[in-house]
């Protein structure tokens, strides 16, 4: 029988700005509680530059506020309904967890740990992309037991993951493509520590260009950074076969760089990947086609080990070549 449900939920936006949370319900006792194992406080965020796009701003405190002491009581009705609902859910039935740890070289905008708890044993299953079949279904009847929206759905529609959205080598699938708003990168040493200002920003509605390069930007720019985009992937860095490297080595200096990138779309959909001192297979691929543009380093590849480079160039070149 099923005892307790633990869901791990962690958000992550730009640097600092982050949120995890974990809503237990324990069906022996009766009842379900926040137990908040990170969290900033209430409001309170690290503010970017102006000009950075602040889509993530609203979600992240309404998140941070969402979370009370408050314990939600069930009775042995709402009980039985809610483990016949589970049951025939079937909601990790031939599930494949992804790889979860409290500490990721790569950080998604957003992952999840569920793990359930029975008489005998316990089982658990962590996703960032290959959410379970019925995962809304789950999240529907969390909502109707608690009457508010544990899994986070409403929030789900405006973030770039495979739960609503379709994302391909060419780019983000809604009903329809989905058109970007801005595209947002940042580079920043860890040791000593600095603040993760931008490095480059790309606004495609006011079609300008800052930070490292500071332009107006024309129609042949718009088509120049967008064939990038699709020519080395960069839409499916999200997922996880974009990371051979990463799995088969460790970055040599541990105490190096930081990074993020971010993409806005149409309705204020967030795509967001965060490094610590590591890239996908194609970051290093990207990077040298835009120093041959610009002649700029502007993804700061000359801050990557040689050794690591080396085999950015292998995996890199397979994926490119699939």
């Amino acid at each position: 029988m099923i005892e307790k449900i633990e869901i791990t939920q962690r958000f992550n936006f730009k640097r600092l700005n982050r949120h995890y949370e974990c809503f237990t319900i324990d069906l022996v006792n009766k009842n379900a509680y926040y137990k908040i194992s990170e969290r900033g406080s209430g409001d309170k965020f690290v503010k970017e530059t102006p000009i950075c796009d602040d889509s993530w701003v609203e979600i992240l405190v309404d998140l941070r506020r969402k979370m009370t002491s408050e314990i939600y009581r069930i009775n042995d009705l709402q009980i039985d309904k809610f483990l016949h609902d589970f049951q025939e859910l079937e909601l990790f039935k031939d599930f494949k967890s992804e790889e979860f740890s409290y500490f990721e070289k790569i950080e998604r905008v957003y992952s999840c740990n569920v793990i359930i708890y029975s008489t005998d044993n316990y089982e658990e299953y962590s996703f960032k992309n290959n959410y379970p079949p019925n995962w809304i279904r789950f999240g529907e009847i969390l909502n109707d037991l608690f009457k508010f929206d544990v899994l986070h759905l409403n929030y789900q529609r405006q973030l770039a993951t495979p739960l609503y959205y379709d994302i391909r080598q060419d780019g983000v699938y809604g009903d329809g493509k989905l058109d970007i708003k801005a595209i947002e990168f940042g580079h920043y040493r860890t040791y000593p520590y600095e603040l993760p200002n931008p490095r480059l920003i790309i606004n495609f509605e006011r079609n300008t260009i800052d930070g490292y390069i500071e332009r107006e930007m024309d129609d042949s720019d718009r088509d120049l950074i967008l064939n990038l985009l699709e020519k080395y992937h960069v839409y499916k860095w999200i997922f996880d076969d974009y990371y051979t490297k990463s799995k088969v080595r460790d970055p040599d200096d541990l105490e190096g760089y930081d990074w993020y990138f971010e993409m806005v779309f149409e309705n204020d959909v967030i795509w967001h990947i965060f490094g610590y001192n590591d890239y996908p297979d194609t970051y290093v691929h990207l990077a040298r086609e835009i120093i041959e543009i610009t002649g700029m380093d502007l993804l700061e590849i000359n801050t990557i080990a040689d050794g690591d480079m080396e085999l950015f160039e292998k995996y890199g070149g397979m994926k490119l070549a699939d």
